[in-house]
């Protein structure tokens, strides 16, 4: 077993937000914010999401919930954006609002995702929302107006996923997704899209769409004008990353170490009812392996801790079961391209600009 980390439970990462995704997801933000922004004005954006902006040019670089939830909320304020430039006309403040507004009242869940679309068409000028039902399914597509539109993969995904969050809000609860598709080809990064989206997703489709189950469509919504604004205060920190693990074999291996980083390929391979050798090549078959995730889980960790907490690298590496100091020491540099001290001085050098 390893040992537990001296923090309390108030500053312990929460379950199913310690998973990072690569900065490069999130380069098409990046680069939309810089062409908006001024240099100084974008460095604020990054130090108010605890973003340590030298961090972020190293191989390797990865963003926690927390900062990527810091980036989008700072960012839409500073640029007037509600979508930050991911779009050719800026979708101004209080879009989503009203947005909100118009579906909270639907009589049903397809009226309301009816609705959504409705809203987008009279906003955007480079893409349409198409929505289609039918007994199986409820499928909202992007759909380019011309065809020399360019894509912008964080913007297609950002939508898709705003989609997904908005009707999660409106049942209650997370939402089941039959599936996800983008139009652009499967990037380096796709391992991070199951942290995003409670389904299969691929790449190379005609169009970029997600998939409802259809039973969702005759549900309705029981929310009121007066949480709106909770919703809008915290968005996208509710929808941005799935709670779901079940429609991915990794993140369900990550799911068990991350209440037992000590657990060993035959536990959990027994709690996951199969064999080593099965779910070995389980994860072959998605590009992974049963170390290569509990190192990921490791690292993820060590970046919240980090960031999070006045813990001394002696115990976080104990807590992360390396059997040194120093062997922490190296396995983060090999992660992150600077050691864990570097980084620590980093984030508290942020803290102290805020």
């Amino acid at each position: 077993m390893t040992s537990a980390i001296s923090v309390s439970p108030a500053t312990t990462p929460v379950d199913g937000l310690t998973a990072t995704v690569s900065v490069d997801l999130v380069q098409e933000l990046l680069q939309s914010l810089s062409r908006l922004c001024t240099e100084a004005v974008l460095d604020q954006c990054l130090q108010q999401a605890g973003i340590v902006k030298d961090f972020i040019a190293k191989p390797g670089a990865r963003v926690t919930h927390d900062q990527l939830v810091g980036l989008y909320q700072h960012s839409a304020r500073a640029t007037g954006d509600e979508m930050m430039g991911l779009w050719s006309r800026p979708i101004r403040t209080g879009s989503l609002k009203y947005i909100m507004r118009a579906v909270m009242g639907a009589p049903s869940i397809q009226v309301a995702l009816y609705r959504f679309m409705q809203f987008w068409n009279l906003l955007l000028d480079d893409y349409r929302l198409e929505f289609t039902h039918s007994e199986q399914v409820l499928q909202m597509a992007l759909i380019p107006r011309t065809r020399a539109q360019s894509l912008n993969r964080f913007g297609h995904a950002l939508l898709l996923k705003l989609t997904h969050g908005i009707v999660s809000w409106l049942v209650g609860r997370e939402v089941p997704v039959t599936s996800v598709g983008f139009a652009f080809a499967r990037p380096h990064f796709a391992a991070d899209y199951p942290v995003l989206f409670p389904a299969p997703v691929a790449f190379a489709c005609a169009h970029s769409h997600i998939v409802f189950p259809a039973e969702l469509g005759k549900l309705r919504s029981s929310r009121n004008a007066a949480q709106v604004q909770a919703f809008l205060t915290r968005a996208p920190r509710d929808w941005i990353f799935t709670a779901s693990h079940a429609h991915a074999m990794p993140l369900r291996v990550r799911e068990l170490l991350s209440t037992d980083l000590g657990r060993g390929l035959d536990d959990v391979s027994a709690r996951l009812h199969m064999s080593p050798r099965t779910l070995i090549r389980k994860l072959q078959a998605e590009g992974q392996s049963f170390q290569g995730i509990k190192d990921e889980l490791r690292r993820d960790l060590a970046l919240l801790y980090l960031a999070r907490n006045a813990v001394s690298l002696t115990a976080i590496a104990e807590a992360l079961g390396f059997s040194s100091t120093a062997v922490f020491q190296r396995a983060f540099k090999h992660w992150m391209g600077m050691t864990p001290g570097a980084y620590r001085a980093a984030q508290q050098t942020i803290g102290r600009c805020e």
